[in-house]
């Protein structure tokens, strides 16, 4: 998925928290809720933007479903922010350079 996926995916802060927590450990719906200031069904949403953004995987467990997060679902956000980070290291180096010229 592309990075406005992701950040449209965590630009909740519900979300994000849900996220974080998946980061953790992988969990079921019951015991994310737990954790969380809205209910399960709103869980159960929040979870399937994750799931559609790419974010998470769900894998049936008995009569539950396991929810975990899938790494790979930031790439595209983090190839995102490279792009700037590498013009910040680049325009460091050069200042470096730079003063290093001077002296």
């Amino acid at each position: 998925m592309t990075y406005e996926s992701a950040l449209t995916a965590l630009g909740d802060p519900t979300r994000r928290k849900i996220f974080e927590a998946l980061w953790s450990a992988p969990s079921t719906v019951s015991d994310l809720a737990k954790g969380q200031s809205v209910s399960r069904p709103a869980v159960s949403q929040h979870l399937k933007v994750l799931e559609a953004a790419n974010m998470v995987s769900v894998t049936p467990q008995g009569r539950s479903r396991l929810y975990a997060v899938r790494p790979e679902g930031l790439d595209g956000l983090r190839s995102y922010i490279d792009r700037f980070w590498g013009d910040v290291l680049g325009a460091y180096g050069a200042e470096v350079r730079r003063r290093t010229l001077k002296h």
